[in-house]
């Protein structure tokens, strides 16, 4: 079904404008809409991490864990947050990229696309799950501290 607006610019020019909406460019709006969900989900916990650990450190004592950070924490907490947030765009980054990538493929029927696709799916995942996990760790030691 096609929708047509007809304008009358003067008595010989008529322009009309097709009104319906294309459904790839509508479907492909809706994907946009949803690949970003995860990504949003990445840098809220990226950011929470960031947030619980450095009122941790600040306020109630704690230590960083994690071995390679350990020692700018103490040094310089400024950086600490920078490297923290700017680690976590760049693994949404990559993300991206490589999902970018691999819809370049042309034949998306392959056995290989499949698998290739669940992959990048998993780890997404499994980086968020982890993500999960170190905030509520971190919740739970500020909630033991209070």
């Amino acid at each position: 079904m096609s929708r047509n607006a007809t304008f009358y610019l003067s008595h010989c020019d008529r322009v009309t404008i097709n009104l319906t909406i294309n459904p790839e460019r509508k479907e492909k709006a809706f994907m946009l809409r949803i690949k970003g969900f995860p990504s949003l989900l990445l840098i809220l916990m990226g950011s929470m991490d960031c947030a619980t650990t450095v009122v941790g450190i600040l306020y109630f004592g704690a230590t960083e864990l994690n071995p390679f950070l350990a020692g700018i924490v103490n040094t310089n907490l400024s950086a600490f947050i920078a490297l923290k947030l700017t680690t976590t765009v760049f693994v949404i980054m990559i993300f991206r990229q490589a999902e970018k990538m691999l819809m370049q493929t042309p034949n998306r029927n392959t056995r290989s696309f499949t698998w290739t696709r669940n992959l990048l799916r998993i780890s997404y995942v499994a980086v968020l799950l982890f993500l999960v996990i170190v905030v509520a760790n971190n919740v739970i030691v500020l909630v033991h501290a209070i």
